[in-house]
């Protein structure tokens, strides 16, 4: 009962805190943020518990698509709420809690897949995988930044800015958007590099389209980041490249494995 209960609470949890946001977005004094942390922060740990229940098991770790995708929302949760607490993220609150809230839905409603690894006994894939999903989220985080960097510009371009006490300044917001970009983009870097020295069928037939989507991703990343650095890019362009490489670097890790466990094994 406690597997369904745990994700049902957390859910809730994660549904108010993106609900108080929302429900006093355009409010002069802004959300009740005292409100919104101490539920998402409920949400966090009922998410985390119920998180290692399914993860951890007697046979090894069960990095199912479900998983994955639960432990990843998870790790995102994390890092922009505790960066919620120094740096104003009113826009990006209700769609992170929003996003883990069917995260909890998801693992309601569908049933859990099976795809056990035993990576205690394997330092390297352990570095690896550990490289990879703090890669991934550092990238989506930065591409989270530039949808609130682009939304910014807009209002300062119709000089509508009626939530001005509530978003940080541009220049600030746009320094720590290029600043996620470049170390996500040297750790997926790293990702692939440790992923073609270190696996023996890294351009094998279920790698393949994977690996070339992290690849193609990661050239537009740093591509990116040297456009910025050296031409100026900003803007639509920045943006762009930003939510294109994130959604192939997102059909990288997640498109397969949803094609495997969830179409072809009919669990919907």
């Amino acid at each position: 009962m406690h597997t369904l209960l745990l994700p049902l609470i957390a859910m809730l949890a994660y549904a108010l805190a993106a609900g108080t946001v929302l429900g006093r977005l355009f409010h002069p004094a802004g959300p009740l943020l005292r409100l919104t942390f101490s539920a998402a922060c409920v949400g966090l740990v009922l998410h985390a518990i119920a998180l290692s229940g399914v993860l951890f098991t007697p046979a090894g770790q069960n990095f199912s698509l479900l998983n994955v995708s639960s432990l990843v929302s998870w790790l995102i949760t994390v890092a922009v709420t505790v960066t919620a607490l120094r740096s104003p993220l009113i826009l990006l609150l209700p769609v992170v809690y929003g996003c883990a809230a069917l995260v909890q839905l998801s693992v309601l409603m569908i049933p859990q897949g099976t795809q056990i690894l035993q990576i205690e006994h394997n330092p390297l894939l352990l570095l690896h995988i550990l490289v990879a999903f703090i890669a991934y989220v550092i990238l989506i985080l930065a591409t989270l930044y530039s949808v609130q960097v682009s939304y910014i510009s807009y209002k300062l371009k119709h000089k509508a800015l009626s939530m001005h006490s509530q978003l940080p300044p541009l220049m600030q917001a746009e320094v720590l958007q290029f600043r996620l970009l470049l170390v996500g983009t040297l750790l997926l870097g790293i990702t692939l590099l440790s992923g073609a020295l270190f696996t023996s069928d890294w351009l094998g037939k279920h790698n393949l389209h994977k690996n070339v989507l992290s690849l193609i991703a990661f050239v537009l990343f740093a591509l990116l980041s040297w456009g910025h650095a050296r031409l100026g890019w900003r803007g639509k362009t920045a943006i762009s490249l930003t939510l294109l490489g994130s959604l192939l670097l997102t059909l990288a890790y997640f498109g397969s494995r949803f094609v495997r466990e969830v179409l072809l094994s009919g669990a919907l």
